[in-house]
């Protein structure tokens, strides 16, 4: 993939101000856990969790203070292989759960792990509402394309036409593009990298764990059992620099392995639209990229122009990344206001209320 320079946030504990740090000196192995990794032989969780536990150290969080919740599926094991808190939860209500730690416990930094089946299927509702509220926490969404852990049924993000043990004749349904989704609910911050890219992975999750807010990070991660070379165009060496469209925020869009292909507005319609740049006169037409505009319509077009089919071209990085008040913030704030204007409550009259009556 071409190599994309991710800005270092100026703390990558900027989000976590209310959680408390450690000038202990950490590394990889102090969160490794004792439990023997289970997957398949050739899965790309194997490279997400060394980049997780890689990058952990560089939050300066204590581990008592660092909590992974995660829901069903294959990806859903992560809690298991660190040595955080952590709770394997229920299929599709992680970002629920997780809802409530960052509501009650601003000392924590906490954490989503879930897939394309539990977060878009069953979870779906759970994590629209989670992206919306903007609650502080970081959703890593690992998209294989298919279900793993039940042995290869297709997804909400499985392409038209799949053939799979549950649709054995292809699938009928028009998959999900989870950046798309996350836009149309208003995240705050939205970012798609790849399994293969340590170094583009590792920086998307510095930005999105210096995000104080609901972070999405899609992660395009190969099943090698059940949904196997998912990915060629956009990992093959021949196909990925014409496949993947880097996104650097200032700058314009290009791609190519000279940069030769670009992104230009039509005319008529204001789509995004494919151009090839030969000099600088077609580089001052490219559309430059603006991850901190409040309006989404520039990153949503960026999001459709993945290939809903076999993944022709895929944007990759950071769609939006802008500012807005959390919903566990303006929770706390709403309490102590309350608490301060009304005094110690009575449980019992919250319960009862003004519109209760005895019937003898």
């Amino acid at each position: 993939m071409t190599a994309v320079d991710l800005p270092t946030p100026s703390l990558a504990r900027d989000g976590l101000t209310s959680v408390p740090t450690t000038d202990d000196k950490q590394t990889r192995k102090d969160f490794g856990s004792d439990q023997e990794v289970r997957w398949c032989p050739g899965c790309g969780d194997y490279v997400v969790l060394a980049a997780v536990q890689g990058f952990l150290p560089e939050l300066g969080l204590k581990r008592e203070n660092i909590v992974f919740v995660s829901g069903i599926g294959c990806s859903s094991r992560f809690p298991y292989y660190l040595d955080t808190y952590g709770m394997h939860s229920i299929h599709g209500r992680a970002p629920a759960i997780a809802t409530g730690l960052a509501s009650t416990r601003p000392d924590l930094s906490v954490w989503v792990v879930t897939g394309d089946g539990d977060a878009l299927s069953i979870g779906g509702n759970h994590l629209i509402h989670a992206l919306r509220r903007n609650v502080n926490m970081t959703i890593l969404l690992f998209n294989n394309r298919i279900y793993g852990l039940t042995k290869g049924q297709y997804s909400p993000t499985s392409e038209i036409g799949k053939v799979t043990k549950s649709t054995p004749h292809g699938s009928l349904d028009t998959p999900f593009n989870p950046v798309s989704v996350a836009l149309g609910a208003e995240a705050t911050f939205v970012a798609r990298t790849i399994d293969s890219d340590r170094a583009h992975l590792t920086g998307v999750l510095r930005e999105a764990a210096a995000h104080r807010g609901t972070s999405l990070v899609e992660i395009y991660q190969n099943c090698p059992i059940f949904n196997d070379n998912a990915f060629d165009t956009i990992k093959g060496a021949e196909t990925k620099d014409h496949a993947v469209i880097p996104l650097e925020h200032g700058q314009p869009v290009r791609f190519g392995p000279n940069g030769e292909h670009g992104l230009i507005r039509d005319g008529a319609t204001g789509a995004l639209q494919v151009a090839d740049v030969a000099d600088d006169a077609d580089v001052a037409k490219l559309v430059v990229h603006d991850a901190h505009a409040d309006d989404p319509s520039l990153a949503f077009a960026l999001s459709r122009l993945t290939d809903a089919g076999h993944l022709n071209r895929a944007p990759v990085g950071i769609f939006r990344q802008v500012e807005r008040p959390t919903y566990d913030d303006l929770a706390r704030e709403q309490v102590t206001s309350a608490t301060e204007m009304n005094g110690e409550g009575d449980l019992q009259s919250l319960i009862s209320g003004p519109d209760t009556w005895k019937v003898s």
